[in-house]
């Protein structure tokens, strides 16, 4: 019977083998793979535009999978078109005149051109994007004679060095210029000026040095998209200096522009799209700077050191990052149609204004680190608000409860907020990250903290992307760059909160941060911690809780941060891997807690008089002795009671051996009774 299985699984594991093969052989046959639908569209509309006279590509057809073409291979998983294989396919007497040729993120490595180029005509060239590919080689000067007619010019991202090649600079009909993210180096030649019919040109994030003045920007009268970020070039420009162009779009992000705002750019009265910020301005014409600002729909003025009051302003962006510097005054009025608002790190003052409870497109509000003060009274309950930080200012009052069920992320933390936690705070089912601490907030956590859903089930959806913000996590704080739904906190420690920790907190079992620290709960740990397995930090520290600590804690696996300390915890510490991983700082004063990393229980054992008892110890011992006190009374009294009469009173004494003296002979006489009739049998 054995050998019969034996065989058999044998011969399906053989069977299995074939099929594997099979599949795998079958795969490696391009006619099998599925064609990408986009790609084949866009291979027609190639085909449409080719003489094909001796119908060498007659097999692009619609009938027939684009990945069995002549001259097509795809990738045998994705089915995306991976290579063209047309050389020498075409006529040399039947030149091409190609006007748009894209080939952005086609893993391109230098700019050799193929012999059979020859046959295309590149000189009626308008459109040519070589955008995201990884170009090893430099540019050849002879590469752009080939292009004479190009308007759109797209190189960004490619990995290109040197120098910008002179025959670029003679591409006269350029309207767009993208060199953006590559590793040109040099000066920025002032013959860009003569491209006197550019209109996009974008240079940022290169090698450049060297100076850059009017001179190169003194015939691009057309310009209106400028982008020279995260240039080390040093800007020259004339204090009076009134450029021939207006722009719509302005990137000067990580330049060194500063002290001085650029005098030039108050000129601009078309600005939409400005981004001044990590340039080192600090100081404004005030007058000038407002009129500049005000009416553009994306500003970004971050971590510069700009101080002037704009609380008389009406900023009618929808995209607003102010943050990182030192605006002073009360806030200023916001667009109804804001999205996003960040004015955190300034010295704002005053409370918020009533005109901020129409602000119903707002997703993103941060006004972390201001001056501010007062009740906060906004109406968010029909916003699109995600996130909302109101942190580290001198708000007080109680926790806004006209909330928008959207919120994802909510930071009220180092304000002056007191009373309860209202329970509208833990019906948000999209809410990831809660910090509450650091307020005046008391009471017991409520027991519907279990519909924070998102913190239940993994694979809850999420409204928006990550955001940017601070993280207060395992014992330290420090910058998180793009945190998603897919980190999870709740910080609510520095509190006055009371009573036992509810069950229900412990089924947030997504939950990664955990921060109950420095309040006044009560009663043991839920044994039902352990089923928190994705816990990274958790910090109970500085509170009364009592008891062992669970044996299901030895199954948080991913726990890099404890903090048990200040408690009345007792007994051993569970063995495991984890927990013992931490030092003895995770679980001190907690005087009746032994086992590593803290001393021996042994030791402890022997010598319980060399521990000081807890409050809770006391209370118990305390009722221990009443109740054993209380006993010994009631024995005394009962014994005396009862002895005593018969002591005392002689008529209870003589029944009392009477009966006692009758008792023993009945049971004599039931004893033998019993014994002989057992010896019959």
């Amino acid at each position: 019977m054995t050998t019969l299985t034996t065989q058999m699984s044998f011969l399906l594991l053989l069977l299995l083998s074939i099929f594997t093969f099979h599949k795998t052989m079958s795969t490696t046959d391009h006619a099998i793979v599925s064609c990408n639908e986009k790609d084949r569209e866009i291979l027609l509309i190639f085909k449409e535009g080719i003489n094909d006279s001796y119908g060498r590509i007659s097999t692009w057809t619609t009938e027939n999978n684009c990945c069995a073409w002549e001259g097509i291979h795809c990738d045998n998983i994705t089915g995306r078109v991976t290579r063209l294989e047309l050389s020498n396919n075409f006529e040399e007497e039947q030149p091409k005149y190609l006007k748009e040729l894209q080939l952005r993120g086609c893993k391109l490595n230098n700019f050799i051109l193929n012999p059979s180029i020859k046959y295309m005509n590149l000189s009626s060239l308008i459109t040519l994007n070589l955008s995201f590919n990884n170009f090893t080689s430099h540019s050849p000067h002879s590469f752009f004679n080939l292009t004479k007619d190009i308007t759109y010019l797209d190189l960004s991202d490619s990995n290109i060095q040197g120098e910008i090649p002179s025959s670029l600079l003679s591409l006269r009909n350029l309207r767009h210029l993208d060199l953006s993210y590559n590793k040109l180096q040099g000066s920025i030649p002032d013959e860009i000026g003569q491209l006197a019919h550019i209109q996009k040109l974008y240079l940022s994030s290169n090698n450049f040095s060297g100076e850059i003045s009017k001179i190169t920007f003194s015939k691009l009268n057309r310009l209106n998209s400028l982008d020279l970020s995260s240039s080390n070039v040093v800007f020259q420009f004339d204090f009076d200096w009134v450029p021939p162009f207006q722009l719509s779009s302005l990137v000067l992000s990580q330049t060194n522009q500063g002290p001085n705002f650029p005098s030039w750019i108050y000129t601009q009265k078309s600005l939409e799209y400005f981004d001044l910020s990590s340039s080192g301005i600090s100081l404004v014409d005030r007058n000038k700077f407002s009129s500049v600002i005000q009416g553009i729909s994306i500003l970004y003025l971050s971590n510069n050191s700009i101080s002037v009051d704009i609380s008389n302003l009406t900023l009618r962006g929808i995209y607003l990052e102010l943050d990182h510097n030192n605006f002073t005054g009360k806030l200023p009025i916001i667009s109804p149609m804001a999205r996003f608002v960040d004015l955190s790190y300034n010295s704002f003052s005053g409370s918020i204004p009533n005109t901020w409870n129409n602000l119903k497109e707002l997703s993103y509000i941060n006004l972390w680190s201001n001056r501010l003060s007062g009740e906060v009274s906004m109406d968010l309950s029909s916003s699109s608000l995600d996130y909302i930080n109101l942190g580290k200012n001198d708000f007080f009052g109680t926790i806004p409860i006209n909330l928008t069920q959207n919120l994802q992320v909510i930071i009220l933390r180092a304000i002056k907020f007191e009373g309860n936690i209202p329970s509208q705070l833990f019906n948000l089912s999209y809410l990831y990250h809660l910090d509450l601490a650091h307020n005046k907030l008391s009471g017991s956590i409520p027991k519907c903290v279990n519909n924070l859903t998102h913190m239940v089930t993994f694979n809850v959806k999420s409204r928006c992307m990550g955001v940017v913000f601070e993280l207060f996590t395992k014992g330290q704080d420090y910058y998180m760059y793009t945190i998603g739904p897919d980190r999870r906190t709740i910080d609510l420690s520095s509190n006055n909160f009371s009573g036992d920790l509810p069950s229900e907190l412990f089924e947030l079992v997504q939950v990664q941060t955990l921060n109950l620290s420095h309040n006044d709960f009560t009663g043991t740990i839920p044994k039902t911690i352990g089923g928190m397995k994705n816990m990274e930090s958790l910090d109970l520290s500085s509170n009364k809780l009592y008891g062992e600590i669970p044996q299901s804690m030895i199954l948080l696996n991913f726990l890099e941060y404890l903090n048990l300390s200040n408690n009345n915890l007792k007994g051993k510490i569970p063995i495991g891997s984890q927990l013992q991983s931490f030092n003895a700082s995770s679980y001190i004063e907690n005087p009746n807690l032994c086992g590593a990393p803290l001393n021996n229980c042994t030791t402890k054992e022997e010598s319980p008089k060399t521990a000081t008892p807890s409050r809770e110890n006391e209370d118990d011992d305390s009722i221990k002795e009443s109740l054993y006190l209380g006993m010994g009374v009631g024995f005394a009294v009962g014994f005396w009671g009862i002895c005593g009469s018969l002591f005392l009173i002689r008529k209870w004494r003589h029944a009392y051996f009477q009966f006692v003296d009758g008792l023993g002979d009945k049971l004599y006489v039931t004893l033998m009774v019993k014994l002989n009739s057992f010896h019959r049998n």
